[in-house]
């Protein structure tokens, strides 16, 4: 299991500067990858395009752009112009969203949310591969093609999917699936054989399972579990991390993080290698000393 390095927004504000400070530190330290989320600061895949471009050591991903916003022709075309800047090194982790989020914010619909992201990847997969498309579906309309020179490859799609239909879709028309807030029992039990068989169906290849959490090295965890609770108590509440958690048999997120002493997160990391993760997206959490603490283990192992 290989081990990646979140950056960005999620592990607190941050200049854009300091963002590539963080992906040129995961880069020296020998991490996987660095993933940017999409959150309500820095554009995901943009700040990704130039710490990409500035840091040529490592790869780097979104983990992820919630797709009801962006047509799959400006995803495609922002997704490419990323790829090329990256040198071919782009992870696309796309989502449909938290649904009170989508709706209540851009009045968007929310409805049938697999029904709306299989068209979306039947759409964007042609259109990563440079190919033109001319969908008329139930909620998508995509007519045309994204021309980039130079060769650009497509990058490898990921999906955010806890569900089980949602899950089976990723593995059978994307590369696999990216997690947030999801243990390793409702990995190991249900996200991973369900993702497998239906790649292995679609005759598509093993599927990627990136499984993100908040990572705290401390020795209070009852303190550092608190925070997480109260900064992550949307995901206690909204059906798309509810039923995962109650898979789970985690009250919230402060359950499923991982926090504790350096053996601890050590042995807790190898229960997601076990459950068939093939790289977890470390969220390092906490205060500054946290945080350092928390990397400098991450990077000892990831080594």
């Amino acid at each position: 299991m290989q081990i990646g390095l979140a950056v960005g927004d999620v592990r607190g504000p941050a200049t854009l500067e300091a963002v590539v400070d963080q992906v040129r530190a995961a880069a020296d330290a020998g991490f996987a990858t660095a993933w940017s989320s999409q959150a309500l600061g820095w554009d995901a895949l943009t700040t990704i395009a130039g710490a990409g471009a500035a840091v040529p050591d490592i790869a780097v991903g979104t983990a992820v752009v919630p797709v009801p916003q962006r047509h799959p022709m400006v995803l495609a075309t922002q997704a490419l112009t990323v790829q090329a800047a990256v040198a071919g090194r782009l992870t696309l982790g796309v989502g449909a969203g938290v649904g009170v989020m989508v709706s209540g914010m851009f009045g968007l619909p929310t409805d049938r949310p697999v029904r709306r992201m299989r068209e979306y990847l039947t759409v964007l997969g042609p259109l990563l591969r440079g190919e033109s498309v001319h969908h008329h579906g139930e909620t998508l309309t995509a007519v045309g093609a994204v021309t980039i020179p130079g060769g650009v490859s497509a990058p490898s799609v990921l999906v955010a999917a806890m569900g089980p239909r949602m899950v089976r879709l990723a593995g059978e028309l994307a590369d696999g699936t990216v997690t947030w807030m999801t243990g390793p029992k409702a990995l190991g039990e249900h996200i991973v054989p369900a993702i497998t068989e239906a790649a292995a169906d679609a005759g598509r290849q093993a599927p990627r399972v990136v499984a993100g959490l908040p990572v705290c090295v401390t020795d209070t965890a009852d303190d550092v579990r608190a925070r997480i609770a109260e900064q992550f108590a949307l995901a206690a509440q909204v059906p798309e991390y509810r039923a995962t958690l109650d898979r789970e048999g985690a009250a919230g997120p402060q359950d499923v993080a991982i926090v504790g002493t350096e053996t601890g997160v050590a042995q807790a990391l190898t229960r997601f290698r076990d459950a068939g993760v093939t790289e977890f997206m470390a969220a390092p959490y906490g205060t500054t000393d946290e945080q350092n603490r928390t990397v400098d283990l991450l990077a000892e192992l990831a080594r």
